[in-house]
């Protein structure tokens, strides 16, 4: 049993895996929260006794650190006690603390592939050109590394590999539609780290079918959803994580991610991006000033947090699951809806946070009590994703499913003995 979390990063995702960590710390132990900029982590500590959030005695700490420093990493988790290390903070940081868990025994948990801030857009599937290369390090050193354990990547992933086990005999296609029908009530700002928004978007869009790597250009494609809640939503084939490591571990041959765009901010971007001003390459002005295209627009805008007191509306993300079942087509969709004032009443934060900080939180406890703690690296849809969805049912993120049947909250284990059953009639039925 692993106890003791240090909590990497100060921004929106990291607010709310800290309150949400400070709700469970009687299993989860001591709480510390570590960012370059101390009175960050400081106001997050503040926020959790503001709202009650801490349900049990035990360490809730701030602390300095510049995570990109491998041997200071390695200090604050060995002077922390610190057994579960949770990255929330930028991807930039991802390979150094890996392998400053891979050094201590901690296990290890991120949102989000790694990023290197020179290069945009690599070649899939990009979990190989980062995180994989670490796989053996892992397993020699018999450390935890969950994947990209955020809502998308994380969560879906989750859907994913539970919907091909529970539902189908053969999967054709797995769709990932992420609909934000929120408004934050600003002219423009992205709902997380501009920079890792925008790099998300400017180059090529790489998605998963007929068992290979195709290429399109963002906005090029699109689809309208009729979804639960939110309604028709368009949404756009873009490029995402958790198509590099599904399309490799669940053995469909058409994964796509589609996510959710207004028409104000598709304009808005293709003006920044037309001009240049989302170019990670450095520009000299004419004062001979050094800068960064996009880490400038990134400073101008709103900070992520900033929009939560005032955002109003719903999200609703999930997979459309289509394949056949007992000879005979068949469509699952598995998803959630998240409330941004229900987030913030809660602990302070938006739903796009929220859906990301709560499945990391999920994944930690499942570590502290064994369930995950495989002493490897994995992805999300290695793992039994059935304590995962109930664990995430009791702590905030409600999964439902809707099918032919209808729609209704998932208890994976009745979904399983309802499946299960129907499979046995039919099979007695043909033995007959």
């Amino acid at each position: 049993m692993k106890r003791n979390v240090l909590i990497i990063g100060a921004g929106g995702v990291a607010h709310v895996g800290a309150h949400k960590c400070a709700q469970n710390n009687i299993l989860l132990g001591d709480i510390h929260i570590a960012s370059r900029t101390l009175s960050k982590c400081e106001a997050i500590i503040a926020s959790i006794k503001e709202k009650g959030n801490q349900r049990g005695p035990g360490l809730l700490k701030a602390h300095q650190l510049d995570a990109m420093d491998v041997e200071a990493t390695k200090t604050l988790i060995r002077s922390t006690g610190s057994q579960i290390v949770l990255n929330l903070g930028s991807p930039f940081l991802n390979m150094s603390v890996l392998q400053a868990c891979i050094e201590t025994g901690a296990a290890y948990l991120d949102t989000a592939i790694h990023e290197d801030a020179d290069k945009v857009c690599e070649m899939p599937p990009w979990y190989a050109n980062y995180e994989w290369k670490r796989l053996e390090a892992c397993r020699e050193a018999g450390v935890t590394a969950i994947l990209g354990v955020g809502f998308d990547p994380g969560v879906v992933n989750a859907y994913g590999k539970y919907a091909v086990d529970t539902y189908f005999d053969e999967v054709d296609s797995i769709d990932i539609i992420d609909i934000n029908a929120g408004s934050h009530g600003r002219y423009f700002a992205t709902n997380f780290d501009p920079e890792i928004n925008f790099r998300e978007f400017t180059e090529t869009v790489w998605s998963w079918q007929d068992g290979k790597w195709k290429a399109n250009k963002m906005f090029e494609q699109s689809n309208e959803w009729d979804l639960p809640v939110v309604g028709k939503q368009k949404a756009y084939l873009t490029g995402h994580d958790e198509i590099h490591s599904m399309s490799k571990n669940l053995g469909v041959d058409n994964i796509r991610f589609w996510m959710g765009f207004g028409e104000h901010y598709i304009n808005v971007f293709t003006v920044l991006n037309s001009l240049g001003l989302l170019s990670e390459k450095p520009v000299r002005t004419a004062e001979g000033l050094e800068v960064v295209p996009i880490k400038v627009v990134k400073a101008v805008l709103p900070d992520p947090a900033s929009l939560a007191p005032t955002y109003t509306g719903k999200t609703c993300i999930g997979d459309l699951v289509k394949g056949t079942k007992d000879g005979k087509p068949q469509e699952v969709f598995i998803y959630n809806i998240s409330d941004h004032e229900a987030a913030y009443k809660e602990v302070g934060s938006q739903a796009i946070s929220y859906t990301a900080g709560v499945p990391a939180v999920a994944a930690a406890m499942l570590i502290a009590d064994g369930v995950w703690d495989v002493s490897r690296m994995v992805n999300v849809e290695e793992l039994d994703p059935k304590p995962f969805i109930e664990l995430m049912n009791r702590i905030g993120l409600v999964t439902r499913v809707r099918d032919a049947q209808g729609d209704r909250v998932l208890d994976p284990h009745a979904e399983a003995a309802t499946t299960d059953g129907k499979q046995q009639q039919v099979i007695g039925a043909q033995a007959e």
